[in-house]
């Protein structure tokens, strides 16, 4: 009897498990859920679904940015010449007015807490030369990032025919943008000051569930007549940040609600475990044509997975390979792959060096050819 018991008991925990992950995006049409780092589905209802992304456009714009200022190609501090283009933008917006200058880090911020339309034209006119350049580089890095579903006609949002996304397809370029931690500071800033034109103007962030939810730090608010309500939103806890997107509600209470929901489900029944920490994790190459032959290489990041907490046996197989390389190398060059295969599928992390590796002399390669012989082993 006691055994039935535990039987019904397991099988109604596994019917309330499914039951929960049908109704956490209740009223999305449609929705995903991923971990940031892996990349991994936790949740998904029609997430291949092409509809209009709204405002979630902006992120693409805000990736195209923070890769420029990585590359060094602009700077925060940055005047950006304002077009009549920009300027003459409906919708949300910061006022800036044609002829005048703005400060890119200010329209940085016009986009990620206020969603402004006219800070992303003014931007994407200042990167890409004009506004039809940059919304190629946008459909450019979607297809580089695997975005099979997704064609971008402008770089704010607002409808237009042929300007479609999917749920999925945003995931990837949310998991992307999420590599720039600036992101996170301007998308976690509920309200915040700019000077335009000479005047100070307000800012209050459009996603309200970073202040009336804990530990939601992002990304992006969506609505248009046609997208309806979408939120792209993110939320780390417990060495796990996850990703949600919500397409289509008809609410900005539904659109929040369904969020928290699927946040909810996805720290409850999953977590992160730790199979390497990249400060813990050193080991050794030969070089033969290096001054020093004997090199240290490390992992670039943690090697995590993640697991459903019901699971207890987490089965996982690690393989290393090491490039062949000569000698010199730099600080942080690539010099082979860890491979951790799980879950069906392969996840792949880079090993560097974390300092220059010089190449050696005539009278360094004569050494180590003498200390060979005297030893009686070659080195491979």
């Amino acid at each position: 009897m006691k055994k039935i018991i535990l039987f019904f008991f397991a099988l109604l925990t596994v019917l309330i498990v499914n039951a929960e992950e049908i109704d956490i995006a209740k009223t999305a049409k449609s929705a995903i859920l991923v971990e940031n780092t892996t990349g991994k589905i936790i949740y998904e209802k029609n997430k291949d679904e092409k509809r209009s992304p709204a405002s979630m456009t902006k992120m693409m714009t805000l990736l195209l940015t923070m890769e420029s200022l990585e590359n060094g190609k602009i700077k925060l501090n940055d005047e950006v010449n304002i077009s009549k283009n920009a300027s003459s933008m409906g919708g949300t917006q910061i006022f800036i007015e044609e002829g005048s200058k703005v400060k890119l880090e200010t329209l940085i911020k016009g986009i990620g807490i206020a969603s402004a339309n006219d800070a992303a034209v003014a931007i994407s006119e200042y990167i890409g030369g004009t506004e039809e350049n940059f919304v190629k580089m946008m459909n450019d890095k979607a297809k580089e990032l695997g975005c099979k579903n997704t064609n971008f006609k402008n770089p704010h949002g607002l409808d237009e025919e042929d300007h479609y996304t999917t749920a999925y397809d945003l995931s990837l370029i949310a998991r992307e943008l999420l590599k720039y931690p600036y992101v996170l500071k301007i998308t976690s800033t509920y309200e915040d000051y700019i000077e335009v034109s000479g005047e100070n103007h307000w800012l209050v962030n459009t996603n309200k569930l970073i202040r009336f939810y804990n530990g939601i730090d992002g990304l992006k608010t969506g609505y248009t007549d046609k997208a309806l309500y979408c939120l792209t939103a993110t939320m780390e806890k417990n060495n796990m940040r996850l990703v949600s997107i919500v397409m289509g509600e008809d609410t900005k209470e539904n659109r929040n609600s369904d969020t928290i929901s699927m946040m909810e489900y996805g720290f409850s029944m999953y977590g992160s475990e730790s199979i390497f920490k990249k400060d813990k994790f050193e080991e050794i190459m030969i070089v033969d044509n290096a001054m020093d032959r004997e090199v240290k290489y490390y992992l670039d990041r943690d090697v995590n997975i993640i697991v459903n907490k019901n699971i207890k046996d987490v089965k996982y197989d690690v393989e290393k390979e090491i490039y062949n390389i000569k000698a010199p190398i730099n600080k942080n060059d690539i010099v082979g792959k860890l491979k951790l295969k799980y879950d069906g599928k392969i996840y792949e992390y880079n090993l560097i060096v974390k300092e220059n590796i010089k190449k050696n002399n005539f009278f360094k390669v004569f050494n180590n050819l003498l200390s060979d012989l005297i030893s009686g082993v070659r080195l491979k």
